[in-house]
C-alpha cells in the first residue's frame, strides 16, 4: 500500500517525540512491505527537497511557509500552502492510497489535500489542545480537532483516555480505534552499557520537556519522602544553555527552597542514540504527568527493564500494570508519589520482579511490528471503505 504521513512541524530525520514516532512507524510499516513517503515542512533552507532513509522511506520537505523553524502552535496560517502543494504532488504523480496525518495541523492539510482526490485521512492527534472558548470570532484549537475528528476517516488514539477526551469534544467514538505508540526493543534492551554512577545512592530518573504539566515539580516535591535517593532529569535545552532556560531555573530554586538541591540533577536534552545507557543506570523510572499524553520514556524504559512510578493518567494507565509492572498513583499529589517512590527504592526484590515483568511487556505489546500491523489493519479498512463507496456510487449512476 503507498502511505503517505503528513508531519508538518515534527520530521523523521531528527531525534525525539513525535518525530521518532513517525520515524518508527514508518520504517515498520515499511518492513511489512507498504511504500512510505513522510511530508514535513521545509524549516532549512539548505536541506534537499528529498531525502532517503537507510530502511527506503522517501521524507518530502514541503516548502509552505518560511524556511526556518517555526513554533508548532503558530504554524496553521502556512497549512492552506502545505495542502495545495500536497495536492499538485499527488496530482502530478506519486499518489498515495491512504493518508496518516500526525498532529492538528497536519491534519487539516491532509484533509484539505485528499478530499480533493478522494483518498482517505488517518488521524492521529498525540496530544489534545486544552478545551477552550473560541477567541475573536476564530475557531480554538479544540474546535478545529473536534470539526477534523468528524471529517477523517478514523482517528487513532493511543490510550483509553485520549478516547475519552476526544469524545469529550465532540469526535463520535465510532470514528476512534486505539493503537498504542510502540517501542524499538532493538536500541532500548537492559544488555549494554550504562552511564556512571554512585553505587550507593539509588538513582531515580525522569525524562521530558521542561514543562509544568511533566509534574517534575511535583517529583521535586516527592524526593522529601526518599531521603535515601538522587533524581536525575533528563530533557529539555541542551546543558549548555541550562542556566537561561526558565523551566530550568524554576526547578533547580524548588529543590533549593525544598533542600533536596544536593540530590536533584539536570542533564539537559541528550541525544536519542544515548538514552538507552541513562535508562539502564537507573533503578527505577517516574514519570508523573498531569495530562493525557504518552510518555515515550515510559515505554523506553520498560524495554531496558526498568520499572515504573507513574501517574494515572493517559497512556500511562494502558502502558504500566499497577502492582505488576510499577506503580500508579493520582497525578498532582506529591506525598503519593513520594510514598511510591520510598517503597520502591526500599524493596530491591520487588523492583525485580517489577523490572522483569515490564521488559516482557514491552516486547510483547509494544513492539513497533505489532504497533505497524495494527495500524495497517485500519488503512485497510478506510481504503477499502473508499473503494466501496465509490464502487456503490458509480452504480447508482448508472442505473
Amino acid at each position: 500500500m503507498r502511505i503517505a504521513m503528513i508531519s508538518e512541524h515534527a520530521s523523521p530525520l531528527r531525534d525525539g517525540g513525535q518525530n521518532t514516532h513517525v520515524a518508527d512507524l514508518s520504517a515498520a510499516l515499511a518492513d511489512l512491505g507498504h511504500e512510505v513517503r513522510v511530508y514535513t515542512r521545509r524549516d532549512d533552507p539548505t536541506v534537499a527537497e528529498e531525502v532517503t532513509t537507510r530502511g527506503g522511506i522517501r521524507v518530502v520537505h514541503v516548502p509552505a511557509g518560511p524556511a526556518h523553524v517555526v513554533p508548532s502552535d503558530v504554524l496553521l496560517p502556512y497549512m492552506g500552502e502545505f495542502a495545495r502543494w500536497l495536492e499538485q504532488q499527488w496530482r502530478a504523480g506519486w499518489a498515495p492510497e491512504v493518508v496518516h496525518a500526525h498532529f492538528w495541523t497536519s491534519g487539516l492539510a491532509a484533509v484539505t489535500a485528499a478530499r480533493q482526490l478522494g483518498i482517505p485521512v488517518v488521524q492521529s492527534f498525540h496530544e489534545l489542545g486544552e478545551a477552550e472558548p473560541a477567541a475573536d470570532g476564530k475557531p480554538s484549537r479544540s474546535g478545529y480537532e473536534r470539526a477534523l475528528g468528524r471529517a477523517v476517516d478514523r482517528v487513532v488514539a493511543q490510550s483509553q483516555d485520549e478516547v475519552r477526551g476526544l469524545v469529550r469534544i465532540g469526535v463520535p467514538r465510532a470514528q476512534l480505534t486505539i493503537v498504542p505508540a510502540g517501542v524499538n526493543s532493538e536500541r532500548f534492551t537492559p544488555e549494554g552499557p550504562a552511564v556512571e554512577r554512585d553505587p550507593d545512592r539509588p538513582r531515580i530518573l525522569s525524562v521530558g520537556k521542561l514543562v509544568e504539566r511533566k509534574g517534575f515539580g511535583d517529583v521535586i516535591q516527592a524526593m522529601r519522602w526518599v531521603p535515601s535517593a538522587e533524581v536525575v532529569v533528563v530533557g529539555g535545552p541542551p546543558a549548555d544553555q541550562l542556566p537561561a532556560d526558565p523551566g530550568a531555573r524554576k526547578l533547580r530554586a524548588l529543590a533549593e527552597r525544598l533542600q533536596v538541591a544536593d540530590r536533584f540533577r539536570l542533564v539537559g536534552r541528550v541525544p536519542s542514540a544515548d538514552m538507552p545507557r541513562w535508562y539502564r543506570s537507573a533503578d527505577l523510572l517516574v514519570a508523573a504527568p498531569w495530562q493525557e499524553e504518552l510518555e515515550p520514556s515510559a515505554l523506553e524504559a520498560m524495554a531496558c527493564g526498568v520499572p515504573i512510578v507513574g501517574t494515572a493518567v493517559g497512556g500511562l494507565n494502558d502502558a504500566v500494570v499497577d502492582g505488576l509492572t510499577g506503580d500508579l498513583v493520582p497525578p498532582r499529589d506529591p506525598r503519593a508519589l513520594g510514598g511510591a517512590l520510598r517503597r520502591l527504592v526500599n524493596d530491591k526484590v520487588r523492583r525485580f520482579a517489577y523490572a522483569t515483568a515490564a521488559l516482557d511487556r514491552a516486547r510483547q505489546a509494544y513492539s513497533w511490528k505489532r504497533v505497524a500491523a495494527q495500524v495497517g489493519s485500519v488503512y485497510a479498512a478506510v481504503a477499502g471503505l473508499r473503494k466501496a463507496g465509490a464502487t456503490e456510487a458509480n452504480t447508482e449512476a448508472v442505473a
